[in-house]
């Protein structure tokens, strides 16, 4: 399964097709953010290496994404960078995932129901996370029955998250399944535009 996405340019950088020299910047602020997120979580100072080791990430991030042919797709805010990173993926429904799914900690059934193209979806925002070390996020799931597609936000500032949700949910409306079945490929298949 691949996915793609309308995101609106004006507000969102895509990661996942900068190769080369595109969006580098982007790429490198988003990679260090998170860096610093997972330090600050697990309570370790920044090192001397660590932006060089963005760096790094950030030379072999797109190839990575490149490899996974669709199913892992990454935008940075476009204003600022290292505001917020956000990733949406698909991945198999094993009984594993479901088990995993279904074992979350209590705050994660504070969800909304979020219907899209890809079905009843559902949304948590988490805005003041239980952990100071933890950044404010906000996930939207689907479950297609055959794959989990999920897109999961993560925000380095607190006091900026909720201005944000609106240009979330816009972002997570567009996210929609891209098949390879063309049109009178198959004369079982009736394709109609969802209305």
């Amino acid at each position: 399964m691949r996915l793609t996405a309308d995101a609106d340019p004006r507000l969102w950088i895509p990661v996942t097709d900068s190769l080369g020299w595109r969006g580098r910047r982007h790429r490198k602020a988003a990679i260090r953010m998170l860096l610093g997120q997972v330090n600050a979580a697990v309570g370790a100072t920044e090192r001397p290496g660590s932006r060089f080791g963005a760096w790094a990430m950030s030379q072999a991030a797109p190839m990575l994404m490149k490899r996974a042919d669709g199913r892992v797709l990454v935008w940075t805010w476009k204003a600022e960078p290292e505001l917020v990173v956000a990733m949406a993926t698909a991945q198999v429904l094993t009984p594993d995932v479901r088990v995993a799914r279904a074992s979350m900690p209590m705050e994660y059934d504070d969800t909304q129901s979020f219907p899209t193209r890809l079905g009843a979806g559902e949304k948590l925002l988490v805005p003041l996370p239980t952990s100071e070390a933890t950044p404010p996020f906000a996930t939207y799931t689907w479950d297609t029955g055959t794959h989990l597609v999920t897109l999961t936000a993560v925000c380095s500032d607190r006091e900026r998250f909720g201005t944000l949700t609106g240009a979330l949910d816009d972002l997570a409306r567009s996210i929609r399944i891209a098949d390879d079945l063309e049109g009178g490929e198959s004369p079982e298949v009736l394709r109609l535009d969802p209305a």
